[in-house]
């Protein structure tokens, strides 16, 4: 990122290959449109070019480029009513586990309720779930992508988490 910020452009290009596809899939679950998606990719790479001289030398770029993401994400669906699409298959399940990966094949049906319950959280509750669950980050990794305090990323978490129990009919 150092590199970048000084010019090098070979330097945005490995970095764009390094950090896109993880990316892309944040922004595909939190936008549940791949094309949606990739546009808001675009846009935030865009925004961290704009704002590379904001960067802090030495720091994690990751947690920085992901809060401009989800930032660019929010600013999108303020402009736009949620629409009403089809949710797109997800590369994993609701433990994490890469589809495909576990030894039995995962119930289509079940997937397909547990992403609707997913897509009906609110906002905040779903990007909690989605952050923690599915993209593995650690609590305050989470928190600091979505710009919020541990606490309140803990509380939008297990929010979610029992909302989706209760959506699915799982024990509390």
């Amino acid at each position: 990122m150092g590199k970048y910020c000084d010019g090098d452009a070979s330097a945005f290009r490995e970095l764009y290959a390094v950090v896109s596809p993880k990316l892309l899939g944040y922004l595909m679950k939190l936008a549940r449109s791949r094309a949606l998606a990739e546009d808001l990719l675009q846009q935030t790479f865009l925004k961290v070019h704009r704002a590379r001289a904001a960067y802090v030398r030495g720091a994690d770029p990751l947690p920085w480029i992901y809060a401009i993401a989800h930032r660019t994400f929010l600013d999108e669906a303020r402009k736009k009513k949620p629409a009403n699409e089809e949710v797109p298959e997800l590369p994993a399940d609701l433990h994490g586990i890469a589809v495909g990966a576990a030894d039995e094949p995962a119930d289509p049906e079940k997937v397909k309720a547990a992403l609707d319950a997913l897509a009906e959280l609110p906002t905040q509750q779903r990007e909690a779930v989605v952050l923690v669950k599915l993209d593995g980050h650690s609590v305050a990794e989470a928190a600091q992508i979505a710009g919020t305090t541990v606490g309140a990323m803990k509380v939008r978490a297990h929010r979610g988490y029992e909302a989706l129990r209760a959506k699915l009919g799982g024990d509390p």
